[in-house]
């Protein structure tokens, strides 16, 4: 007698399949929008807030004197004026400001890259040691641990010398001089802190270091030596092979005729005769 087997469908149970996948899509498509209203929730208000120094979506809150500032900039512009009395004068210690506004909804908080009440991103570039924000991260930012603070330009394309106390542009790795403290000093022509300022740098042969403005400016009034050792900035050859000339064909008074004084030559770093 042979075995007949009978395979019944039931149709509860491919209902229940179907439903778990329906269920399991719907949940997926909520996390993707929500997903994406986090990611559009971060990017609201892009570029359009800051000041004429950083595009960023928060203020400061100044620990110094407890007030509130588009930026660090905007505070030391403004405590440092002429309007302001000397003896009140001062700079925000950048590294201990431990309170931040957001530019959207105006809450005040700890220093966090995004808001803890509407959860937008306060810049796309946070350094939390230096406490800084800005949207536009085609400055390429990046934090240099030597300085102790946050550069331009693009890590790649600086190094730190431990020695001058500063980066420099890659291109000087092997060949510039070494100078202790190189820009932790103010710039010999406007006196402005050269370590911290914004304004581009050129890093002499020498190895002194001076604002480029300035430095163009002293060109502009033919001015070609360096503020702080007198050697030159350029190549003065041609220079100096014009004046040898114009020496040689000027006759010496008699009473100066054999005659000869000892120069230091700041090029040279030496003694030098001349007759």
């Amino acid at each position: 007698m042979g075995t007949t087997m009978e395979y019944f469908h039931d149709p509860m149970a491919t209902h229940g399949s179907n439903g778990l996948e329906e269920h399991t899509s719907t949940s997926k498509k909520s996390d993707v929008e929500g997903m994406a209203e986090s990611l559009e929730k971060l990017d609201e208000g892009y570029l359009q807030y800051g000041c004429s120094h950083y595009k960023r979506r928060c203020r400061i809150r100044a620990p110094c004197c407890n007030e509130v500032f588009d930026c660090r900039h905007c505070h030391n512009e403004a405590k440092n004026s002429v309007d302001v009395k000397p003896q009140q004068r001062h700079d925000v210690p950048r590294h201990k400001v431990q309170r931040v506004i957001c530019s959207l909804c105006d809450t005040e908080q700890d220093v966090h890259q995004v808001c803890i009440n509407c959860g937008v991103c306060m810049g796309k570039y946070f350094c939390e040691t230096c406490k800084l924000f800005d949207d536009d991260i085609s400055k390429q930012q990046y934090h240099c641990d030597g300085c102790g603070i946050c550069r331009t330009g693009g890590r790649d394309n600086f190094f730190h010398c431990f020695k001058c106390g500063c980066c420099y542009s890659i291109m000087l790795k092997d060949c510039h001089p070494c100078v202790e403290g190189a820009m932790h000093h103010n710039c010999p022509v406007c006196f402005e802190f050269l370590f911290e300022s914004t304004r581009d740098i050129n890093v002499l042969p020498c190895g002194h270091t001076i604002h480029m403005d300035c430095l163009k400016e002293m060109q502009q009034h033919l001015q070609f030596f360096c503020p702080m050792c007198s050697k030159s900035v350029c190549d003065m050859s041609k220079v100096w092979e014009k004046l040898d000339e114009e020496v040689a064909l000027t006759p010496m008074p008699e009473s100066y005729q054999n005659k000869k004084v000892c120069l230091i030559l700041p090029e040279q770093e030496d003694l030098d005769f001349m007759q």
